[in-house]
């Protein structure tokens, strides 16, 4: 579990032998049972995680009890609820496993030792997150640009191993359609 983790980071940034035992020490696993949560709506998000295996949505409820899932973790992805994270303010998203899933994660207090013990990790975490904020930039403007078509064949494009794990009434919320709607896409697809 720890050896893809490290591999993840080095794919970034390099790392010696004796960060990687740091970072290794750092970090503690959690298991999680399909449905079970991470994080709930109200909780403080106190860490960063990293997916070793399965599969994760974090999704908000509105006023009327409608789920919104905003995105999915895949294994070698990493998931938070980054507002609530730099914010240090009550999560206003759910983090849940679609599968039997683990991840591991770090405390916010462990990180910022790591940050000044080991540069590189503090460049590791600016590059995450820039590129999490293109992601989220580009999903919002794609949100409002694309069809409901356009967005199914996006994804199904960038995400397919993701597409197959992912229970088709959420990936219609994460499209914002019905999952009458995103079953005629798919069977559109395969024409």
């Amino acid at each position: 579990m720890l050896d893809l983790l490290i591999e993840n980071i080095k794919e970034v940034v390099p790392l010696t032998d004796e960060d990687a035992s740091l970072v290794k020490k750092a970090f503690n696993p959690v298991q999680l049972k399909k449905k079970d949560f991470l994080l709930r709506n109200g909780e403080y998000s106190d860490h960063m995680r990293f997916i070793v295996e399965g599969c994760l949505r974090a999704y908000k409820i509105d006023e009327n009890g409608k789920e919104h899932i905003l995105y999915f973790g895949i294994k070698n992805w990493w998931i938070n609820d980054l507002y609530s994270y730099l914010t240090r303010t009550p999560a206003t998203l759910f983090i849940q496993a679609v599968s039997d899933s683990t991840v591991m994660q770090i405390h916010r207090d462990q990180l910022n030792i790591l940050y000044d013990k080991i540069h590189m990790i503090d460049r590791f975490y600016r590059i995450k997150t820039q590129n999490g904020f293109v992601a989220l930039q580009e999903r919002t403007i794609n949100s409002m640009s694309q069809s409901a078509d356009e967005r199914y064949y996006d994804f199904v494009k960038k995400y397919r191993k993701m597409e197959q794990q992912i229970p088709q009434y959420m990936l219609a919320s994460y499209l914002g359609i019905t999952p009458e709607h995103l079953s005629t896409l798919r069977k559109n697809l395969t024409k």
